[in-house]
């Protein structure tokens, strides 16, 4: 096997972490002697063992490690965190040589592990499938290169360009435009991000639950922007499925899973430093029109998917407007999904 394909085995280890792993990067890691890969593991849940640790420990003869290869998709760790630095451990275990596919963006990190392995006598490779990995842990690097989180846009629209249909005072609800095979893919793209956000309008009309109950998976975190705090506390944003954060212009507080936001003005730039802080490292953006005009509008969001439906409602709330060309198209059910990519 070649250096690509022990890092391709810890790419794919690292994605069995997924979101449980959140707000950290999803690690993979192998160890290698002649030519036989003798231990492997990634991070399974944040605060857990790094991958590392999981790997050298599903080793079966201790004694086999000194003197191999370790392939890691991230940088291992060099500073004490929820769990000691990575970089001693393989240290001290006399790994002879590191493998790494990218650099940790992490300040903390970036650079230091590194340095601490090379200035014990280990050889250290860095940019194997680099590419991969930085895709792997897009929302990671986003967190710590852009200081915000990883912002994909939602929304599902009639032949015809609309996002709703007109409605009357008490006309409440959600109108359904896409089929039920592109709810549940919709809910597995919840369940990959670590939180999801609307306004207040989709809140009041829709009533959403922004859960995922179609697909196995973790519930997002919940966000509302309602800067007057007009939306009631008996709505299903409000269950204790998920913790619930709301953006608004009057109050601080916490409350049995909810948390109001005082912001002075209700804008992207304010809502996602917030998010920045709370170590919130990717947001879907699922409506309403306004809400993900805003996003465009403002430039912070960094792929899109925009689901039309085959219906027509020749009047109603019209869908946003992106200007760009869709990266790819493909039919799901009897809906399209497109798939749209901002260029940094």
């Amino acid at each position: 096997m070649q250096h690509q394909d022990y890092m391709q085995r810890c790419l794919d280890l690292a994605k069995l972490g997924g979101i449980a792993v959140a707000p950290n990067p999803m690690v993979g890691c192998v160890i290698v002697k002649n030519n036989q890969i003798i231990g492997e593991g990634y991070h399974q849940v944040f605060g857990a063992a790094h991958a590392e640790v999981n790997a050298i420990n599903n080793v079966v003869n201790p004694a086999d490690i000194e003197g191999a290869t370790a392939y890691v998709s991230l940088e291992p760790c060099a500073h004490f965190g929820k769990t000691p630095p990575c970089s001693n451990l393989l240290i001290e275990k006399k790994i002879a040589h590191v493998i790494i596919a990218v650099k940790d963006p992490n300040p903390k990190v970036s650079g230091k592990g590194i340095e601490r392995l090379q200035k014990a006598g280990i050889q250290v490779t860095v940019g194997v499938l680099e590419t991969e990995a930085r895709q792997l842990n897009k929302r990671f690097f986003s967190l710590h290169e852009k200081q915000r989180p990883y912002v994909t846009l939602k929304w599902a629209q009639t032949k015809d360009g609309f996002l709703d249909k007109l409605r009357g005072p008490n006309e409440k609800g959600i109108n359904w435009i896409t089929g039920e095979e592109t709810r549940a893919l919709v809910h597995h793209w919840r369940s990959q991000e670590m939180s999801i956000l609307v306004g207040k309008h989709t809140a009041l009309n829709d009533n959403p639950s922004l859960t995922v109950r179609d697909v196995a998976g973790q519930n997002p975190i919940r966000i509302l922007i309602d800067s007057q705090l007009q939306v009631q506390n008996d709505l299903s944003l409000f269950s204790e499925a998920a913790p619930t954060l709301i953006f608004n212009r009057l109050k601080n507080d916490q409350k049995e899973g909810v948390e109001w936001i005082k912001i002075k003005e209700t804008s992207t730039k304010l809502i996602l430093e917030e998010l920045y802080k709370r170590g919130i490292h990717s947001v879907m953006v699922e409506g309403g029109s306004r809400t993900l005009q805003y996003f465009i509008i403002d430039n912070v969001w960094d792929e899109a998917y925009v689901l039309v439906g085959d219906l027509k409602f020749e009047q109603g709330v019209k869908a946003p407007v992106l200007n760009k060309i869709p990266i790819h198209a493909h039919t799901f059910g009897t809906d399209q999904v497109f798939y749209f990519k901002r260029r940094s």
